[in-house]
């Protein structure tokens, strides 16, 4: 194992990185080279034998003019043939007439074919097209197959064609000087290798021995000793290496002692918080806490330690982990009933970079007093909406009567009465809309829930402001398929209408209403989006507008009629159906309100058409 594990060290890898670049480089060398030296060679014989079959071809040419009568031309066409007998390159020369009959050959034992035919198909396209031709192929003369050039040239005359000069010529010797070639660039880059190993064997180390002192270090700094530096062998980029490994080893030592004290910091820190802060393992065990939390508690730090945190703060048989790491929530506890103390828990997840949860942090915060001053300012606003609401309805039926002609001062009493009875009417959607608030903050609000078809309940909504509100266009995006929803339709009609009427109200321009509707079926939640090319809300006051009388804008809300709860009720409605809502906007561009609800995929047996 100790030869494997050397072989897949970072040296061994340097080592067969160079050997493998010579490999390639002399392969691409000696590919270029071989492929340019074997055109250059079988160019040069070509031309050598062109050359020849030239001077041929003007000896023939000289002999038809010379003995034209004399009738030897013949035997003067062999003579010349036997001067080129005995050239290496050249393996036979014949010289065929116009009518294929072969004249002469250089071969003194292939006379024989003198007088005959000559059928080869390269004679014959030469003296049909009157073109030169030639052609590389394989021949056996007895020794074995080798390359031969064949060459044809026609000879021409004034008279016209008189035949055509065949050509056999060993272009094998080219090869095999080739293959010589080969050879010693094959033994050239098997010692251009062997030098290559030595010589990279000593280059990889000076790489790779600093690299080994920097595994040393990091493991020692593994161990908790950060002490150890790397040796600097030189100016390079592994020498820069090592300096900077060196000035990261300083730097965490650094932070390891500012680690730790950091750390007696923050438990100094959690100790005087005016919250309580409790942490626990993965499991919910209680790990730390702090003196705060005790108080808070009631009990001592014996109590608690290592016990499950739903146990210690009394949550045990409403909620399980499970349900804490899917929604972070807070949740108000009356923890201590002897002082009645209340207090907010805040839980949050630690997670890993992976997903891991590796604890909990709970954080108590003590709400006591303002539990207390929400409790009595819900109580006020009942009890003054009580005592409000006789009086009002009273006086619109009186404003009512004036209306109807109690009243004979025609200049001042239409605006007066209309002024008067505008008030009144907004002083009663005060007092309704608090009646209505204070009845759902107790929960005696009465919601009563039904089964029903979301699209074909808000394009009702939708069409009927479509058809109030001639000055604004309703776009529409609502899927076809049926979503199935269990809402109470009057109080979601209310905050549907709430909502349309808020947005055609801060419309400008050319009014516009989008309507998204998107259903999630992994999760069951249908998803309605409002949106409207308003004037928008500056980002600061978005999150604030479901407060009850917030208005971003008090003297344009009193002028348009609000009332400054209608968002906040909606916000009561919604959260009552287990829903949540929600805006984004941008100022100046307009408002998108969200609405969630849980949705139901039902099958068509499971649905009561009754």
């Amino acid at each position: 194992m100790k030869w494997l594990k050397q072989f897949q060290s970072l040296h061994t890898k340097l080592v067969i990185v160079y050997v493998l670049l010579i490999i390639i480089g002399m392969q691409i060398i000696g590919l270029y080279f071989t492929n340019s030296l074997e055109k250059e060679m079988t160019e040069s014989f070509k031309t050598n034998i062109s050359q020849n079959a030239k001077q041929i071809e003007l000896g023939i040419e000289k002999i038809y003019a010379d003995d034209n009568e004399s009738g030897n031309i013949q035997k003067d066409i062999q003579n010349l043939l036997n001067e080129y007998a005995n050239r290496n390159e050249m393996i036979e020369i014949r010289f065929i007439d116009k009518d294929q009959i072969i004249i002469a050959t250089s071969k003194q034992s292939n006379r024989t074919i003198i007088n005959q035919k000559a059928n080869e198909s390269s004679i014959q396209k030469a003296l049909s097209l009157g073109q030169e031709n030639s052609d590389t192929v394989l021949k056996d003369y007895g020794e074995g197959k080798q390359r031969v050039w064949i060459k044809n040239m026609p000879v021409s005359t004034n008279d016209g064609l008189i035949g055509d000069i065949y050509i056999e010529s060993n272009i094998n010797q080219v090869y095999d000087q080739l293959n010589d070639i080969n050879q010693i660039f094959i033994v050239g880059t098997g010692i251009s290798l062997i030098i290559t190993v030595i010589l990279g064997f000593f280059i990889a180390r000076t790489i790779t021995k600093p690299i080994t002192d920097m595994r040393n270090q990091t493991v020692e700094m593994s161990k908790g000793n950060y002490t150890q530096r790397v040796k600097i062998y030189g100016n390079d980029e592994i020498g820069e290496l090592a300096l900077a490994f060196n000035n990261l080893s300083k730097r965490v030592q650094e932070a390891q002692a500012n680690t730790e004290s950091e750390k007696r910091r923050l438990d100094s820190v959690i100790t005087h918080m005016s919250d309580g802060v409790i942490a626990t393992d993965r499991r919910g065990r209680v790990r730390i806490i702090n003196d705060m939390a005790l108080k808070m508690l009631g009990k001592s730090k014996e109590e608690v330690s290592g016990h499950f945190i739903f146990d210690v703060i009394d949550l045990s048989e409403e909620f399980t982990l499970e349900e804490l790491n899917e929604n972070n929530d807070s949740f108000l506890l009356d923890i201590n009933e002897e002082e009645g103390i209340i207090v907010r828990v805040n839980f949050s997840t630690i997670v890993q970079a992976t997903g891991f949860v590796t604890g909990y942090i709970a954080v108590l915060h003590d709400v006591t007093e303002q539990q207390q001053i929400e409790r009595e300012r819900r109580e006020f606003v009942a009890n003054v909406s009580h005592e409000l609401r006789t009086p009002l309805t009273s006086m619109n039926s009186y404003i009512e009567a004036l209306e109807e002609g109690a009243w004979r001062d025609e200049s001042i009493a239409p605006q007066f009465l209309s002024v008067t009875r505008e008030e009144t009417e907004r002083m009663i959607r005060l007092v309704n809309d608090l009646l209505h608030l204070s009845k759902m903050d107790n929960e005696t609000e009465p919601i009563t829930k039904e089964i029903v078809d979301f699209n074909m309940f808000i394009n009702k909504i939708i069409n009927r402001h479509e058809m109030a509100a001639k000055d604004t266009t309703f776009v529409r995006d609502i899927p076809r398929e049926t979503i199935f929803t269990e809402i109470d339709p009057d109080k979601m009609t209310q905050v549907f209408d709430n909502v349309i009427t808020n947005a055609m109200k801060y419309s400008r321009g050319e009014k516009r209403v989008e309507f998204h509707v998107k259903q999630n079926t992994v999760h069951n939640r249908l998803t309605i989006r409002i949106k409207d090319n308003g004037i928008g809300i500056p980002i600061n006051k978005v999150d604030k507008i479901f407060d009850r009388f917030f208005r971003v804008d008090k003297a344009r809300t009193r002028k348009m009629g609000g009332t400054g709860l209608g968002l906040a009720i909606s916000k009561e409605i919604v959260e009552a159906h287990q829903g949540r809502i929600w805006a984004n906007s941008v100022e100046g561009q307009g408002t998108s309100i969200f609405i969630t609800l849980p949705c139901e995929t039902i099958e068509d047996g499971d649905w009561d058409a009754n």
